[in-house]
Protein backbone atom coordinates (compact mmCIF):
# COMPACT_ATOMS: atom_id res chain seq x y z
CA UNK A 1 0.00 0.00 0.00
CA UNK A 2 3.08 2.45 0.85
CA UNK A 3 4.16 1.39 -2.07
CA UNK A 4 1.53 2.33 -4.27
CA UNK A 5 1.15 5.46 -3.03
CA UNK A 6 5.04 6.76 -3.18
CA UNK A 7 4.66 5.38 -7.25
CA UNK A 8 1.44 7.46 -7.14
CA UNK A 9 3.14 10.48 -5.52
CA UNK A 10 5.98 10.29 -8.32
CA UNK A 11 4.01 9.83 -11.33
CA UNK A 12 1.89 12.95 -10.14
CA UNK A 13 5.37 14.97 -9.85
CA UNK A 14 6.91 13.75 -13.27
CA UNK A 15 3.02 14.72 -14.61
CA UNK A 16 3.81 18.01 -12.85
CA UNK A 17 6.84 18.50 -14.37
CA UNK A 18 6.46 17.62 -17.78
CA UNK A 19 2.77 19.60 -17.58
CA UNK A 20 5.15 22.80 -16.27
CA UNK A 21 7.67 22.02 -18.91
CA UNK A 22 5.36 21.94 -21.98
CA UNK A 23 3.51 25.24 -20.85
CA UNK A 24 6.39 27.26 -20.55
CA UNK A 25 7.82 25.91 -24.08
CA UNK A 26 4.05 26.87 -25.23
CA UNK A 27 4.40 31.04 -24.21
CA UNK A 28 4.84 32.99 -27.09
CA UNK A 29 7.80 35.50 -26.62
CA UNK A 30 6.69 39.33 -28.29
CA UNK A 31 8.75 40.31 -31.07
CA UNK A 32 8.56 44.07 -30.75
CA UNK A 33 8.92 45.79 -26.74
CA UNK A 34 8.35 49.35 -25.68
CA UNK A 35 12.00 50.09 -27.13
CA UNK A 36 13.52 47.81 -30.01
CA UNK A 37 16.84 48.20 -31.46
CA UNK A 38 19.14 45.85 -34.22
CA UNK A 39 21.81 45.80 -35.16
CA UNK A 40 22.96 44.26 -38.40
CA UNK A 41 26.75 43.50 -39.79
CA UNK A 42 27.44 43.10 -43.50
CA UNK A 43 31.14 42.05 -44.08
CA UNK A 44 30.68 41.91 -48.21
CA UNK A 45 33.16 45.14 -49.12
CA UNK A 46 34.59 45.81 -45.27
CA UNK A 47 32.84 45.49 -42.32
CA UNK A 48 29.62 47.64 -41.65
CA UNK A 49 26.89 48.13 -39.00
CA UNK A 50 23.57 49.07 -39.86
CA UNK A 51 21.13 50.37 -36.85
CA UNK A 52 17.39 49.92 -37.73
CA UNK A 53 14.85 50.73 -34.47
CA UNK A 54 11.56 50.80 -33.81
CA UNK A 55 10.99 53.46 -30.41
CA UNK A 56 7.95 55.44 -31.50
CA UNK A 57 3.84 54.92 -31.72
CA UNK A 58 1.68 55.91 -33.80
CA UNK A 59 -2.23 55.26 -34.91
CA UNK A 60 -3.04 54.05 -38.46
CA UNK A 61 -6.70 52.34 -39.18
CA UNK A 62 -7.24 52.22 -35.13
CA UNK A 63 -3.97 50.27 -34.38
CA UNK A 64 -1.65 50.83 -32.73
CA UNK A 65 2.24 50.59 -34.46
CA UNK A 66 5.90 50.99 -33.98
CA UNK A 67 7.42 53.31 -36.77
CA UNK A 68 10.83 51.41 -38.28
CA UNK A 69 13.67 53.80 -37.75
CA UNK A 70 17.23 53.85 -38.95
CA UNK A 71 19.91 53.69 -41.36
CA UNK A 72 17.70 53.89 -45.30
CA UNK A 73 14.16 53.83 -43.46
CA UNK A 74 14.02 57.64 -41.85
CA UNK A 75 11.41 58.40 -43.98
CA UNK A 76 8.84 57.17 -41.22
CA UNK A 77 6.82 55.78 -43.91
CA UNK A 78 7.45 52.15 -42.17
CA UNK A 79 5.42 50.77 -39.75
CA UNK A 80 5.49 47.58 -37.59
CA UNK A 81 2.72 45.71 -35.64
CA UNK A 82 2.23 42.77 -33.71
CA UNK A 83 -0.57 40.68 -33.07
CA UNK A 84 0.03 38.92 -30.07
CA UNK A 85 -2.50 36.60 -29.79
CA UNK A 86 -1.83 35.00 -33.45
CA UNK A 87 1.62 35.40 -32.84
CA UNK A 88 2.06 37.53 -35.64
CA UNK A 89 3.97 40.85 -37.18
CA UNK A 90 3.30 43.05 -39.75
CA UNK A 91 4.75 45.75 -41.67
CA UNK A 92 3.22 48.78 -43.10
CA UNK A 93 4.42 51.31 -45.96
CA UNK A 94 2.57 54.85 -46.19
CA UNK A 95 2.50 56.38 -49.71
CA UNK A 96 0.92 59.03 -50.48
CA UNK A 97 -2.09 57.50 -51.69
CA UNK A 98 -2.46 54.55 -50.42
CA UNK A 99 -1.36 51.98 -47.35
CA UNK A 100 0.31 48.62 -47.79
CA UNK A 101 0.30 46.01 -45.61
CA UNK A 102 2.91 42.59 -45.39
CA UNK A 103 2.92 39.80 -43.21
CA UNK A 104 6.25 39.54 -42.47
CA UNK A 105 6.33 36.88 -39.40
CA UNK A 106 3.80 34.08 -38.23
CA UNK A 107 5.35 32.32 -35.19
CA UNK A 108 2.61 30.29 -34.92
CA UNK A 109 3.82 27.79 -37.84
CA UNK A 110 4.79 24.44 -37.31
CA UNK A 111 6.87 22.32 -38.83
CA UNK A 112 5.93 21.75 -42.32
CA UNK A 113 3.97 24.22 -42.92
CA UNK A 114 3.87 27.02 -45.89
CA UNK A 115 4.69 30.35 -45.31
CA UNK A 116 4.78 33.07 -48.40
CA UNK A 117 8.13 34.93 -48.09
CA UNK A 118 7.69 39.22 -48.34
CA UNK A 119 10.74 41.09 -48.24
CA UNK A 120 9.17 45.00 -49.07
CA UNK A 121 12.18 47.42 -49.48
CA UNK A 122 15.00 45.42 -49.26
CA UNK A 123 17.88 44.04 -51.15
CA UNK A 124 15.97 40.43 -51.52
CA UNK A 125 13.23 39.48 -54.14
CA UNK A 126 10.22 41.42 -52.76
CA UNK A 127 8.08 38.59 -53.37
CA UNK A 128 9.89 36.07 -51.84
CA UNK A 129 7.42 33.16 -52.88
CA UNK A 130 6.77 29.88 -51.22
CA UNK A 131 8.88 28.53 -48.32
CA UNK A 132 8.79 25.14 -46.07
CA UNK A 133 9.43 25.50 -42.08
CA UNK A 134 11.74 22.92 -41.87
CA UNK A 135 12.50 22.53 -38.37
CA UNK A 136 11.92 24.48 -34.92
CA UNK A 137 14.79 24.09 -32.56
CA UNK A 138 15.19 26.04 -29.06
CA UNK A 139 18.65 27.36 -29.12
CA UNK A 140 20.39 29.87 -26.76
CA UNK A 141 19.81 33.82 -27.84
CA UNK A 142 21.89 35.00 -24.69
CA UNK A 143 23.32 33.80 -21.11
CA UNK A 144 21.31 31.24 -20.19
CA UNK A 145 18.54 31.95 -21.97
CA UNK A 146 16.89 30.21 -25.24
CA UNK A 147 13.73 30.73 -27.90
CA UNK A 148 12.92 28.83 -30.67
CA UNK A 149 14.54 29.42 -33.91
CA UNK A 150 12.52 28.77 -37.20
CA UNK A 151 14.25 27.62 -40.42
CA UNK A 152 12.92 27.72 -43.47
CA UNK A 153 13.86 26.51 -47.39
CA UNK A 154 12.00 27.35 -51.01
CA UNK A 155 9.05 24.98 -51.70
CA UNK A 156 9.73 23.08 -54.86
CA UNK A 157 7.62 25.18 -56.67
CA UNK A 158 9.51 28.45 -55.94
CA UNK A 159 10.72 29.82 -58.72
CA UNK A 160 11.22 33.58 -57.56
CA UNK A 161 14.09 33.04 -55.11
CA UNK A 162 16.68 30.42 -53.44
CA UNK A 163 17.15 31.80 -49.78
CA UNK A 164 17.20 29.80 -46.36
CA UNK A 165 15.89 32.00 -43.75
CA UNK A 166 16.01 31.68 -40.21
CA UNK A 167 14.10 33.60 -37.70
CA UNK A 168 14.18 34.10 -33.91
CA UNK A 169 10.64 34.24 -32.06
CA UNK A 170 11.28 37.79 -30.09
CA UNK A 171 13.84 39.05 -32.57
CA UNK A 172 12.52 38.55 -36.14
CA UNK A 173 14.98 37.79 -39.68
CA UNK A 174 18.34 36.83 -38.89
CA UNK A 175 18.84 38.47 -41.89
CA UNK A 176 17.10 42.46 -42.36
CA UNK A 177 14.59 42.80 -40.03
CA UNK A 178 11.52 43.31 -42.43
CA UNK A 179 13.63 40.55 -44.73
CA UNK A 180 11.53 37.34 -43.02
CA UNK A 181 12.68 35.78 -46.75
CA UNK A 182 16.18 36.41 -46.16
CA UNK A 183 19.36 34.44 -46.26
CA UNK A 184 21.42 35.58 -42.53
CA UNK A 185 24.65 36.30 -44.05
CA UNK A 186 28.02 38.00 -42.85
CA UNK A 187 29.11 38.36 -46.26
CA UNK A 188 25.63 39.44 -48.11
CA UNK A 189 22.90 41.36 -47.14
CA UNK A 190 24.15 41.43 -43.85
CA UNK A 191 23.35 38.92 -40.20
CA UNK A 192 21.61 39.73 -37.22
CA UNK A 193 24.55 40.65 -34.72
CA UNK A 194 22.44 41.82 -31.53
CA UNK A 195 19.19 42.71 -30.52
CA UNK A 196 18.05 44.82 -27.35
CA UNK A 197 14.43 45.40 -25.90
CA UNK A 198 14.05 47.69 -23.42
CA UNK A 199 17.85 48.74 -22.72
CA UNK A 200 18.63 45.70 -22.27
CA UNK A 201 19.89 42.85 -24.59
CA UNK A 202 17.65 40.25 -25.96
CA UNK A 203 19.56 38.51 -28.90
CA UNK A 204 23.48 38.33 -29.48
CA UNK A 205 24.81 35.96 -31.59
CA UNK A 206 28.49 36.09 -29.70
CA UNK A 207 28.70 35.66 -26.96
CA UNK A 208 32.02 37.21 -26.08
CA UNK A 209 30.63 40.30 -28.41
CA UNK A 210 31.23 43.62 -26.04
CA UNK A 211 30.07 45.95 -28.57
CA UNK A 212 26.21 43.99 -28.32
CA UNK A 213 26.63 45.09 -24.29
CA UNK A 214 26.30 49.02 -25.50
CA UNK A 215 23.19 50.18 -26.36
CA UNK A 216 22.19 53.82 -28.24
CA UNK A 217 20.85 54.75 -24.55
CA UNK A 218 21.52 58.40 -22.91
CA UNK A 219 24.54 58.04 -20.49
CA UNK A 220 23.90 57.90 -17.01
CA UNK A 221 25.64 60.98 -15.42
CA UNK A 222 24.09 63.35 -18.20
CA UNK A 223 20.30 64.40 -17.84
CA UNK A 224 17.54 63.11 -20.35
CA UNK A 225 17.57 64.95 -22.85
CA UNK A 226 13.87 66.48 -24.67
CA UNK A 227 14.37 63.53 -27.59
CA UNK A 228 17.34 61.53 -28.73
CA UNK A 229 19.10 62.13 -32.33
CA UNK A 230 18.56 59.16 -34.77
CA UNK A 231 21.94 57.77 -35.85
CA UNK A 232 22.14 55.69 -38.84
CA UNK A 233 25.75 53.93 -40.14
CA UNK A 234 26.44 55.25 -43.24
CA UNK A 235 29.95 54.96 -45.61
CA UNK A 236 32.87 56.03 -43.74
CA UNK A 237 30.54 57.95 -40.93
CA UNK A 238 27.01 58.62 -39.03
CA UNK A 239 23.93 59.80 -40.30
CA UNK A 240 22.35 62.21 -37.43
CA UNK A 241 18.99 63.85 -37.20
CA UNK A 242 17.88 65.55 -34.37
CA UNK A 243 14.05 67.10 -33.36
CA UNK A 244 13.76 70.17 -35.62
CA UNK A 245 12.47 71.93 -31.91
CA UNK A 246 15.49 71.68 -30.42
CA UNK A 247 17.50 74.55 -29.82
CA UNK A 248 21.10 72.88 -30.35
CA UNK A 249 24.42 74.57 -29.94
CA UNK A 250 27.07 72.18 -30.38
CA UNK A 251 27.71 68.43 -30.86
CA UNK A 252 30.70 66.54 -30.06
CA UNK A 253 32.15 63.09 -30.40
CA UNK A 254 34.01 61.85 -27.32
CA UNK A 255 35.93 58.38 -26.67
CA UNK A 256 34.72 56.20 -23.67
CA UNK A 257 37.25 57.48 -21.84
CA UNK A 258 35.71 61.23 -22.46
CA UNK A 259 38.46 62.94 -24.62
CA UNK A 260 37.03 65.12 -27.51
CA UNK A 261 37.89 63.98 -30.81
CA UNK A 262 35.47 66.48 -32.48
CA UNK A 263 33.35 69.18 -32.22
CA UNK A 264 30.69 71.02 -34.81
CA UNK A 265 29.22 74.24 -33.86
CA UNK A 266 25.40 73.89 -35.00
CA UNK A 267 23.18 76.82 -36.49
CA UNK A 268 19.36 75.56 -37.61
CA UNK A 269 20.96 72.44 -38.95
CA UNK A 270 19.29 69.07 -37.31
CA UNK A 271 20.09 66.37 -40.30
CA UNK A 272 23.34 66.01 -41.36
CA UNK A 273 26.28 63.92 -42.06
CA UNK A 274 29.34 63.37 -39.80
CA UNK A 275 32.41 61.89 -41.53
CA UNK A 276 34.24 59.65 -39.13
CA UNK A 277 36.87 57.78 -42.03
CA UNK A 278 39.85 59.11 -39.90
CA UNK A 279 38.26 57.37 -36.44
CA UNK A 280 39.49 53.58 -35.77
CA UNK A 281 36.04 51.17 -35.28
CA UNK A 282 34.66 51.14 -31.48
CA UNK A 283 32.34 52.67 -29.37
CA UNK A 284 32.01 56.77 -29.05
CA UNK A 285 30.04 59.20 -27.91
CA UNK A 286 28.16 61.58 -29.53
CA UNK A 287 27.22 64.64 -27.13
CA UNK A 288 25.25 67.55 -27.41
CA UNK A 289 24.16 70.63 -25.32
CA UNK A 290 20.89 72.75 -25.82
CA UNK A 291 19.82 75.75 -24.48
CA UNK A 292 19.35 74.29 -20.76
CA UNK A 293 20.43 70.81 -21.21
CA UNK A 294 22.46 68.37 -21.97
CA UNK A 295 22.84 65.35 -23.26
CA UNK A 296 24.71 62.16 -24.71
CA UNK A 297 24.20 58.49 -26.31
CA UNK A 298 26.62 56.13 -27.09
CA UNK A 299 27.14 54.73 -30.87
CA UNK A 300 28.98 51.60 -32.30
CA UNK A 301 31.06 52.84 -35.82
Amino acid sequence: MLQSLVLKKLVLIRTLFWLGILAQAQVYTPMLSTTNHWYLTSCFDGCLQDYYFAVDDTLVNGMNHKILDGYHYISRTFLLREEVTEKKVFLTKISPNRIDEYLLYDFSLEEGDEFEMKNPITPFVSNGGLYILDSIRMKPIFENTSRKHFYFSPHPVNTQTVEFPVWVEGSGSLSMINAPGGTPDFMGAGFLQCHFKDDEVFYRVFAEDESCDVNILSVSNFPEPKTTPQIANVNDGIWVRFDHTLNLHSLSILNLQGQLLQQIQMQDIYEFFIPLHHFSRGIYVLFWEQSNKRGAIKFLY
